[in-house]
């Protein structure tokens, strides 16, 4: 007798109905194209066999030090994981996945569009191409790092975080393609940055789009690069990540408009794409020392 055949997951929310608790963060109404990210804190359980075409999917476990153990399922392999924080599970796009475990913890999982996994480094490559291998739990202190700053900037700035989220899984994408996949990308060597005619057509944009929830995909798309070139490229241009430019001139127009004193501070927020006051408060400290209310009196 063959055995059943995984669960097929078609909708980001059947994800969320695996499990008794809901998720403590999801970034579903962010606006993150391609990007899944969902927190939580299960108690001990056991899920069916799954499997979706949506994504690749990585679980980080961030519960600490004691040990969970869990009987997994992947791939039609069997093992017991012992489970530590700062573990991950890697679970390609229509790979069956289940597992049972006994203890209550905390856990990231982080789901990557097969399209946009795929185009990172070559903007040209297809989700066919890119092989990427099933992994039970294994350490990764990079992963980790990646999983637990997208948390914070989901937990502390839902709106206005789509940029800052797609540089993070980008970085996340080059990594687990050159340690994780079947075929280890051609990862192109650039000294020279961007042309002056790139970077003006990039700088311009920006500038023009201030108020709106700039991605990075948007931006690489641009100039025809993967967001992993661009990224690249853009910070040897400019000695920073995009991320840190956008924000940079929204704080330095904001600077400008409240020396105008034609706004009030939350209508600058607006105006310069901040989530709120209190967000471009706390960049404009950051970058002048002084508050935007300090300024303008």
């Amino acid at each position: 007798m063959s055995e059943d055949k995984p669960l097929v997951l078609t909708e980001e929310d059947e994800v969320n109905k695996l499990f008794p608790r809901s998720p403590i963060l999801t970034s579903q109404n962010a606006g993150w194209d391609g990007i899944s990210f969902k927190y939580m804190f299960q108690p001990a359980y056991e899920t069916p066999e799954v499997s979706t075409p949506l994504g690749h999917s990585i679980a980080i476990f961030t519960h600490g030090n004691y040990i969970i153990h869990a009987d997994r399922k992947l791939d039609g392999r069997f093992h017991r994981d012992s489970v530590v924080g700062g573990d991950i599970v890697i679970v390609p796009a229509n790979i069956g996945h289940k597992a049972a475990w006994d203890a209550e913890g905390d856990f990231i999982i982080l789901g990557i569009e097969t399209k946009n996994f795929a185009r990172a480094v070559d903007e040209s490559a297809e989700p066919e191409q890119v092989q990427l291998i099933p992994h039970f739990a294994t350490p990764d202190p990079l992963v980790l790092q990646i999983g637990l700053a997208i948390k914070n900037v989901l937990a502390n700035n839902t709106s206005g975080s789509r940029l800052y989220a797609q540089t993070m899984v980008n970085a996340l994408t080059v990594h687990l393609l050159e340690h994780y996949s079947a075929r280890k990308p051609k990862i192109k060597e650039y000294t020279n940055g961007l042309s002056k005619r790139q970077l003006t057509q990039i700088i311009e944009y920006i500038r023009n789009n201030l108020d709106k929830d700039l991605g990075l995909n948007e931006l690489a798309s641009l100039l025809q690069m993967s967001p992993h070139y661009f990224c690249h490229l853009f910070k040897q241009s400019m000695g920073m990540t995009p991320h840190q430019y956008v924000i940079q001139t929204r704080v330095n127009r904001a600077k400008e408009l409240l020396l105008m004193g034609k706004y009030s501070i939350a209508q600058i927020a607006f105006i310069v794409g901040f989530a709120n006051q209190s967000h471009l408060n706390r960049h404009f400290k950051k970058l002048f020392g002084v508050t935007p209310g300090k300024v303008r009196k």
